[in-house]
């Protein structure tokens, strides 16, 4: 296995990059900018210079890569266009990228409520509708798949448990995004987390369960 991430260089992205350099896997890298992502990332990680937007780039910097994870979003700013570009459209060249290049495992980061139209998020140019478009294209690509909608992002670790349910039954409650690269990681190679739509948070009332259990409780 090998893992290109998209996004690497954002705060859940390069949590992501750290993670599966924890656990051994190799990873490549996707970014815009190299000398910020030789300071951010870790060492280990093979830098790829690339961008969602630009599909060309991007087959050049997948490489020799079987899984693909997903982290990208649009940074708050005064572009209407921001969140229909990065958040859709950058997703949808990255899932076109990995069927083209025999990506074994799609993992997409997504939110939770994006089924929700009159969520205030949206006021931010819609950006939950985006990312449920893109979470419907990579549905209907063929591509073998796993969607992780964290809650609230918090850059700070803790100790609380991690609630996962199936989609649209959580809409409340925030989870570490270290917490969230642990679980990306994971549905890279737990079967039980194939074609399925995850919501986390953290918890500190539940009960800690391993990641392999949890996808498995899933529908």
């Amino acid at each position: 296995m090998k893992a290109f991430v998209a996004g690497a260089t954002g705060q859940t992205g390069r949590r992501i990059v750290a993670e599966l350099v924890k656990q051994d896997i190799p990873v490549r890298a996707l970014v815009r900018d190299l000398e910020k992502a030789r300071e951010i990332l870790p060492a280990e990680a093979e830098l790829a210079l690339g961008d969602v937007l630009q599909p060309e780039s991007l087959r050049a910097a997948i490489g020799d890569s079987t899984v693909l994870i997903s982290a990208t979003g649009a940074a708050p700013s005064f572009d209407p266009t921001g969140p229909y570009k990065v958040d859709y459209e950058g997703t949808k060249n990255l899932i076109d990228l990995a069927k083209s290049s025999g990506v074994q495992q799609f993992v997409m980061v997504s939110s939770l409520c994006v089924s929700r139209l009159f969520h205030p998020l949206n006021l931010f140019w819609l950006i939950l509708v985006w990312k449920k478009q893109a979470e419907d294209y990579l549905r209907a690509s063929g591509l073998s798949y796993t969607i992780v909608r964290p809650g609230g992002l918090k850059n700070e670790d803790n100790t609380d448990a991690i609630v996962m349910s199936s989609a649209d039954s959580l809409f409340e409650g925030g989870i570490p995004r270290s917490k969230v690269a642990q679980v990306c990681v994971e549905a890279l190679r737990e079967p039980k987390a194939r074609n399925k739509t995850v919501e986390i948070v953290a918890n500190p009332d539940a009960v800690a369960q391993p990641l392999q259990a949890l996808f498995a409780n899933v529908a």
